[in-house]
């Protein structure tokens, strides 16, 4: 089945077009600043190798779609030759609130229902919205589905995702731990899984998507028991912008100190804070590696090490503490971004681990700077695997979507 993955930011549209049978990706594109000056799409036909970058005017989501359309359809640079090959729409939506535990095809009730999420992610939220009325309006006839980052940690026991505030809070505004991308952390631990070799049930793995948003999970049996990632996006580790967890006591009291206003103190903190803020020069993990690199004759070397110790000592007090509540630890991965690319990094975390049976083999780590497939980089004689995988969120978000359309 050839389904269109469709990833809406607020003025972004990322599309593949993938077939579910085969695994094949056709097509892959981004329509850039839509509604605004200089939009663009950037169009790649993976089978030719052909790539075009384009200014085109996009005033909304539809008009971007249209666009896509257009580009996928197109007898050079396209791969199918009429819209009807594509046979359903997939949608990454970051926030299914308590709504929505599990993938399902749109109708009108669900449509409310993401309405309802705009609180918990509100620029995300909108933009998912934007980015199925853009489809609706192009693709009428056509199914659609919706995956939520969220629904993955749907597992968890209310121990872990109820916090310890009045419980009111909760039970009226749906103030609870949520966590966040739980396609990639559910990608990763599958493919793990397969690695391991042993019935997913019997499994214990810690999955560390590591980019320049950051979010680990336990994944038990093939379930996860907790996630760093809480009400928002903004907690766990430190990330590029984001602090990560805090003493939430700091925020008012920054808030006194500097007179800042809720969104001033919201916005410090989300984009002024992690790498950026602690380094004072990047939020960017290359650039903070590369003042690492220089030494100490690089003004920026100190702070920039200082930035990338604490996302170190962060995810190892997290593989520490979800080791403890699985009882065990069958393997760590890495995934994304930085998790994929920084072998500096992981082998920070990675050193000073045998307490939890992790043998690390840095030449191994070494080889794989980059990685374009799964990479062991932990010792043959580890009790525990150690693994960088590559995350496919869009390969599980095109198999959702097929599996619901296929039951219709």
């Amino acid at each position: 089945m050839n389904v269109l993955v469709i990833n809406a930011g607020s003025s972004s549209l990322k599309y593949q077009l993938i077939d579910t049978d085969t695994d094949t990706l056709y097509a892959k594109g981004v329509c850039e600043r839509i509604g605004g000056a200089g939009s663009l799409i950037e169009h790649k036909q993976i089978i030719k190798g052909i790539k075009v970058k384009k200014e085109s005017p996009m005033k909304d989501h539809a008009e971007a779609m249209r666009l896509v359309v257009e580009y996928l359809v197109d007898p050079e640079v396209g791969c199918i030759k009429s819209m009807d090959e594509i046979q359903a729409i997939g949608h990454r939506v970051v926030h299914g609130g308590a709504y929505f535990s599990q993938s399902i095809l749109l109708n009108d009730d669900v449509l409310a229902k993401l309405d309802k999420c705009r609180d918990f992610a509100p620029l995300h939220t909108i933009a998912h919205l934007m980015g199925i009325k853009g489809c609706l309006e192009t693709m009428p006839g056509k199914p659609q589905a919706l995956v939520f980052d969220t629904a993955f940690h749907q597992t968890m026991a209310p121990e872990a995702y109820v916090y310890a505030l009045p419980y009111e809070m909760y039970e009226k505004y749906g103030i609870r731990r949520y966590g966040a991308h739980g396609t990639s952390h559910r990608y990763v631990s599958a493919e793990m899984a397969k690695i391991l070799g042993k019935p997913v049930e019997e499994t214990k793995i810690v999955t560390c998507h590591i980019g320049n948003g950051s979010s680990i999970s336990a994944v038990k049996g093939g379930k996860v028991m907790d996630t760093s990632m809480g009400f928002t996006p903004l907690a766990g580790v430190e990330m590029g912008t984001r602090c990560g967890d805090i003493d939430p006591a700091i925020v008012p009291y920054m808030m006194e100190k500097e007179n800042l206003t809720p969104a001033q103190v919201n916005d410090l903190m989300n984009k002024k804070s992690g790498f950026l803020g602690v380094s004072g020069f990047s939020s960017d993990s290359r650039d903070l590696e590369s003042a690492i690199a220089d030494g100490p004759s690089n003004p920026n070397y100190e702070r920039a090490k200082l930035a990338v110790d604490i996302l170190k000592h962060n995810i190892k007090k997290f593989i520490g503490a979800y080791t403890a509540v699985m009882n065990g630890l069958d393997a760590v991965v890495f995934t994304a971004g930085i998790g994929e690319n920084n072998p500096h990094l992981r082998e920070l975390v990675c050193e000073d681990m045998e307490f939890f049976g992790i043998k690390f083999d840095k030449a191994a780590n070494d080889a794989a700077p980059h990685v374009s497939e799964n990479t062991k980089i932990s010792a043959d004689d580890s009790k525990v695997a150690v693994y960088v995988l590559p995350t496919n969120e869009e390969l599980v978000i095109a198999k959702d979507t097929a599996a619901l359309v296929a039951e219709l």
